[in-house]
């Protein structure tokens, strides 16, 4: 690692802290914070280079594993995940989750940006606009919840997120309750990350000049400083979800997204 070690890590410790808070409140992995945070930290401490954007979603992948492992175990407590509904989407999460890591390589980095930054803008303009599911919509059974788990695996893993910030809003959409779609997300994070983390790190292994420390796009400094804080941290964020009133939740949760939509278009 080149220079500004210090600096680097305390924001990577700072990154950690928050993103734990958001992976517990709103069930998602943390990535939707950690890529934009990362490509700029990244900018200013490794030099330009054309893999940074792919080497700050492996690693938030990476990091997406512990956190949400936290999140879950807090969200477990409470009875809020539908363990049996995770299980009808992680074995596409899992498949579509490795391809979506793999394909990487072949995707420019600026365009990687665009995608992360479109998702996340329909998303939150979807939650911020309080649109209402039809009453009788409800999840379409095994076999389309394994289609419907895949999609969002690839989507996730190419992206960098853990997948929550996409089942939630699959899940509130099938008139499934706030809080359960949370702490069910937070559960399908792991196998997105899990086979995203793998996708990245192999699709990696042969890009010329990565910084030392690195494996594949797995940057291991920064994945230290982010896991060590978010894994504390993630239970708290659980704790105050089930505090707060659904809609609340929404709301909140699409300004986040809008705001590092415009962040990450801005950095590039």
């Amino acid at each position: 690692m080149e220079g500004h070690l210090l600096e680097a890590m305390m924001i990577y410790l700072a990154t950690g802290a928050v993103v734990g808070v958001l992976a517990g409140l709103f069930g998602v992995g943390g990535g939707l914070l950690v890529v934009p945070v990362l490509t700029t930290v990244f900018a200013w401490t490794l030099g330009e280079a054309p893999y940074l954007v792919h080497l700050a979603i492996g690693t938030s992948l990476a990091t997406i594993l512990l956190t949400s492992l936290a999140s879950v175990r807090a969200h477990h407590h409470h009875g809020a995940v539908d363990w049996a509904l995770v299980r009808q989407l992680a074995g596409g999460m899992f498949v579509g989750a490795f391809l979506g890591g793999w394909s990487s390589q072949f995707i420019p980095e600026r365009e990687l940006a665009w995608i992360f930054a479109t998702i996340e803008t329909v998303i939150a303009l979807y939650l911020l606009a309080a649109v209402a599911p039809q009453p009788h919509r409800q999840l379409p059974g095994s076999l389309g919840n394994v289609i419907a788990g895949g999609g969002i695996g690839f989507i996730a893993s190419l992206v960098g997120i853990g997948g929550g910030a996409l089942v939630t809003p699959y899940l509130v959409w099938h008139n499934i309750p706030m809080h359960t779609a949370i702490a069910t997300a937070a559960a399908c994070s792991l196998p997105v990350a899990a086979a995203g983390t793998l996708g990245f790190l192999l699709g990696g292994m042969n890009t010329p000049g990565l910084p030392d420390y690195a494996t594949g796009y797995i940057y291991w400094p920064a994945f230290i400083g982010i896991v060590l804080t978010s894994t504390l941290t993630a239970k708290w964020g659980a704790k105050l979800a089930h505090r707060l009133p659904a809609q609340l939740l929404k709301r909140a949760f699409g300004l986040l997204l809008l705001g590092l939509a415009i962040k990450m278009v801005i950095w590039g």
